[in-house]
């Protein structure tokens, strides 16, 4: 099985045995201090937003204009490590992908 490496919400490192062909949204948002993915992965809400580990950057497809906006406007953006994980489909290739959830906006 493939893993997901998440640092949650609280700083705690947990790694998830992750199923690919769905998102990363999908594969996170039961845990604990994760993702609250309030719109169920329709890129509408941004609270699935997270930064992925520098490693792992390149390797993952680039935003989509939706989803660049979206995250863009969020007060903990980060240029380089912001994505939505509900718009990441998770694939073999990314075994070992570490991320961390983003801070809940208020």
């Amino acid at each position: 099985m493939v893993k997901v490496i998440v640092t949650d919400r609280e700083g705690q490192v947990v790694e998830v045995e992750a199923q690919a062909g769905i998102s990363l949204m999908e594969n996170i948002r039961e845990l604990d201090n994760s993702v609250d993915a309030i719109c169920g992965g329709l890129c509408s809400c941004a609270t699935c937003h997270i930064y992925v580990d520098s490693h792992w950057v390149q390797k993952l497809p680039p935003r989509e204009e939706e989803e660049a906006l979206l995250v863009g406007g969020s007060v903990n953006y980060d240029h380089e490590h912001s994505r939505l994980s509900c718009q990441i489909i998770f694939t073999e290739e990314l075994d070992g992908l570490a991320l961390t959830v983003a801070p809940e906006e208020f």
